[in-house]
């Protein structure tokens, strides 16, 4: 598979960086959960949130994921862009025949979640749940493949996006 396709439109829609990744290099870790659930100040105001709203446990994600051989992240400056690159190349993951291509991303595609309001989600084709969400560790993640990811001090420190594309 020729992942310079999908790296090259990355960064053409303004990634910071993006890499292919091996499952083996994935980091799952249930504790994520715990900083979901009692750090996230978006815990259960948005669709997205896999804990409120999906059926699959952290195990059934974590074995589900496990079915991909490999994939991309991508750091973007911002949500929106993370968000924008990583549906787009699920998108044409799937064009090229990888069927199952499934991308994590914090949504952004909304300025507030219609949740907020008790409504359906306006967009369920593009929403998708976080890197994070599913309860892969970013932090030891990205580190593997020395990517920058530093802790946001500030309420609008938004330089720290990453998501992935699941590809098989």
């Amino acid at each position: 598979m020729n992942f310079d396709k999908y790296i090259n439109f990355a960064k053409n829609e303004g990634a910071v960086n993006a890499v292919k990744f091996n499952i083996a290099d994935i980091v799952f870790d249930p504790r994520v959960a715990l900083k979901c659930i009692f750090g996230c100040g978006q815990f259960g105001k948005a669709h997205t949130c896999p804990f409120q709203r999906s059926p699959l446990s952290f195990e059934q994600y974590k074995e589900t994921l496990l079915h991909f051989n490999s994939g991309i992240i991508i750091q973007a400056k911002n949500k929106k862009i993370s968000q924008h690159v990583s549906y787009e190349i699920e998108r044409m993951a799937f064009l090229d025949g990888h069927y199952f291509a499934f991308s994590l991303s914090d949504c952004g595609l909304c300025k507030e979640c219609s949740k907020v309001y008790d409504k359906e989600c306006v967009i369920p084709t593009k929403a998708r749940p976080s890197f994070h969400g599913v309860g892969i560790d970013v932090f030891a993640t990205v580190a593997k493949y020395n990517l920058p990811l530093r802790v946001a001090k500030t309420k609008d420190d938004d330089t720290n996006w990453y998501s992935a594309v699941f590809i098989d």
